[in-house]
Parts: C-alpha cells; sequence; structure tokens
C-alpha cells in the first residue's frame, strides 16, 4: 500500500487554507489517503525567527494580494476573517480532541474550521470552535471540555514538538513519501510527484 500524504498546516495560514481545498482531490486522484495534521506556527516561529507574512514590511502588503490572486487561480472562495493573524491553538486542540475519538470525525472538523475562517469568520475563541463544530453535529460542551483537559493539551504539545522533529517550519507542508514540499504553490510539484515517483 502506499504511504499516506501527511499534511501539516496552522489553521491561520492563509496558504495552508489555499492547500486544503484541493489536498484530499490530489491524494484521491494518486490513491492516497491523506492525513491531516494541524501545529501551532508560533511554536515554530520562536525556533527559525520567522513571524506572520502580513506583519512583514512591505512584503505583508504583497502577500495580502497574493492571497486574494491565488484563491481566484485556484478556483476558491477566499475571505480574510476580521481578526488576522488569529490564535489557532483552540482550532487545533478541537481537532487532536475529535481524533482521539473519531479519525474522520476530526478530518471533517478541521475541513469545516478552515473553511469557516477563510469565509471570513472566527475561529479563534473556544466558544467560536464550538460553535462551529455544532454546525456539523458535534457535542459543542463535550468539545470544551475536551479541549481543556491536560489530555488534549498534551497532546496538542506532542503532535507539535513531532512535526518540528520531522523538519516542519511552515504552512502548508505537505511531506509524499518523505520528500517535503513547503507551500501550497508547491502543489503542481506534488502531484508531479505522485504522477512519476519522483525524480
Amino acid at each position: 500500500m502506499p504511504q499516506p500524504i501527511e499534511f501539516f498546516f496552522d489553521f491561520s495560514s492563509p496558504y495552508g487554507y489555499l492547500a486544503s481545498r484541493k489536498i484530499d482531490a490530489l491524494g484521491a486522484k494518486y490513491g492516497r489517503t491523506v492525513i491531516w495534521k494541524p501545529i501551532l506556527l508560533g511554536a515554530v516561529f520562536k525556533l527559525t525567527g520567522m513571524a506572520p507574512l502580513v506583519s512583514i514590511p512591505i512584503k505583508g502588503d504583497y502577500v495580502q494580494r497574493d492571497f486574494a490572486r491565488f484563491a481566484r487561480f485556484l478556483g476558491v472562495d477566499f475571505k480574510m476573517p476580521d481578526n488576522f493573524p488569529f490564535s489557532s491553538i483552540h482550532a487545533v486542540r478541537s481537532f487532536w480532541w475529535m481524533e482521539g475519538r473519531d479519525h474522520k470525525g476530526a478530518h471533517d472538523l478541521a475541513r469545516h474550521l478552515y473553511n469557516k475562517a477563510f469565509s471570513g469568520n472566527d475561529i479563534a475563541s473556544a466558544q467560536a470552535v464550538a460553535a462551529a463544530a455544532a454546525e456539523i453535529g458535534i457535542d459543542s460542551a463535550a468539545l470544551l471540555a475536551g479541549i481543556e483537559s491536560q489530555e488534549v493539551k498534551d497532546r496538542t504539545r506532542v503532535e507539535n514538538d513531532a512535526a518540528i522533529a520531522q523538519g516542519v517550519f511552515g504552512s502548508p507542508y505537505i511531506v509524499i513519501d518523505g520528500e517535503p514540499f513547503w507551500g501550497a504553490d508547491r502543489l503542481e510539484q506534488a502531484a508531479k510527484w505522485l504522477e512519476t515517483g519522483g525524480w
């Protein structure tokens, strides 16, 4: 059986969002499952010295244009949330809480939260995440309790540390058969890699 594609992303990453709208179809085309793995870029930035793109002078203005242009290029609906960049810790914890109960449910929750965020909505607070989860049938009270549990906090830290140890430094970060591809603009290369088995 071919190895799954690993898809690392931060819920506050516009480029990660754009990749999220294409990654499952890419995997399906080449007979690969896709394992979604949300991360917290804040912890990564502390190690790399990087910062959110929109906060970088001059470059920040450019990427605002590029987000929208790239979305149009991909044919993906896109609207920046008003409170951008936002903390994604509650969204990430909600994923790992759900992952411990229902793998497919965690995937569906991640897709829903990402789509919600980049339709211009707030998913920063625990309450906003729980409300969004309720829209797809997840018990919001159980989710709120779960994301505050030490078990889920520990799982989130372990998964983030494991991603960093694997070399993940940005969002999206896609790994195919051990080969890393950083950025939504690498989707075409990722597709070629899957088609050819690498080069």
